[in-house]
């Protein structure tokens, strides 16, 4: 590539949905519902489960922390785009990019990651009752909280360090409504075929890693839960874990 073609890169222009002009109403429409839906039914959760001390135990726990983290991820991308459209404008600055390109791996990955601490939860609910209060004390759910937040961090900051190294040419229109790094490493000139790499491979192993532990606990419970000899049993048993495969299936859905 030619020195000329380079140049320094101020800001990035997020295409969106669509650039129909008659589309852009119904597209703000259905995005501000569906976020603010999402914001208040989690912080709903939250605030149910931080007063009601009938929650304060480590499943409402996880879900409260759940909730924040999907407060964090639609609030990465949404507002950004709402403004974009209200304003007329495609344009978000480099840093605000890249600081997108951070917050959605962070709030992504540790949505990731609170979901497969919640099937451990259920596993030992399930497979060790009588010792669940003793295994899943506060202090133990306080660290897989940390442990999920500092991973996720650790990869967001991976993941920053990726973008930040390669270097743009002058075509800088995004296909999306919000910055990411596969998108970005097509517009770059230089520095992308390596990083690139190495961005699909330790994103395969952040997401591979919580949902085989999701997968492994659910063979678990139900190897565990097929023993029990009464149809009431096994019924309340899976019963406990219905929200949660529900939550698990549209997040990876």
């Amino acid at each position: 590539m030619e020195p000329q073609n380079l140049t320094v890169i101020s800001e990035f222009l997020l295409l969106g949905l669509s650039e129909d002009p008659e589309l852009q109403p119904l597209i703000f429409g259905l995005f501000l519902s569906i976020y603010m839906i999402s914001l208040s039914g989690n912080l709903l959760i939250i605030l149910a489960v931080s007063f009601d001390r009938h929650l304060h135990i480590p499943m409402y726990f996880f879900l409260s922390n759940l909730s924040l983290a999907d407060i964090g991820f639609i609030s990465t991308t949404v507002p950004k785009m709402l403004v974009n459209i209200q304003t007329q404008s495609e344009s978000i600055t480099y840093v605000g990019c890249l600081t997108q390109v951070s917050c959605f791996y962070l709030f992504g990955c540790l949505d990731s990651l609170v979901l497969s601490v919640m099937a451990y939860d259920r596993v030992v609910a399930i497979c060790h009752p009588l010792h669940y209060t003793v295994i899943m004390n506060p202090r133990l759910c306080g660290l897989l909280i940390l442990l999920s937040f500092t991973v996720s961090f650790l990869f967001s900051q991976l993941q920053l360090l990726l973008v930040s190294q390669v270097t743009f040419c002058t075509d800088m229109k995004i296909p999306n409504f919000f910055c990411d790094s596969p998108q970005l490493f097509k517009l770059a000139c230089s520095g992308a075929s390596t990083n690139s790499k190495l961005s699909y491979g330790i994103g395969g192993i952040i997401g591979a890693v919580p949902a085989s532990g999701i997968i492994l606990s659910y063979i678990r419970i139900v190897s565990s839960v097929l023993r029990v000899s009464s149809s009431g049993g096994r019924y309340k048993a899976f019963s406990t874990c219905g929200s949660h495969l529900s939550v698990v299936c549209l997040f990876y859905g």
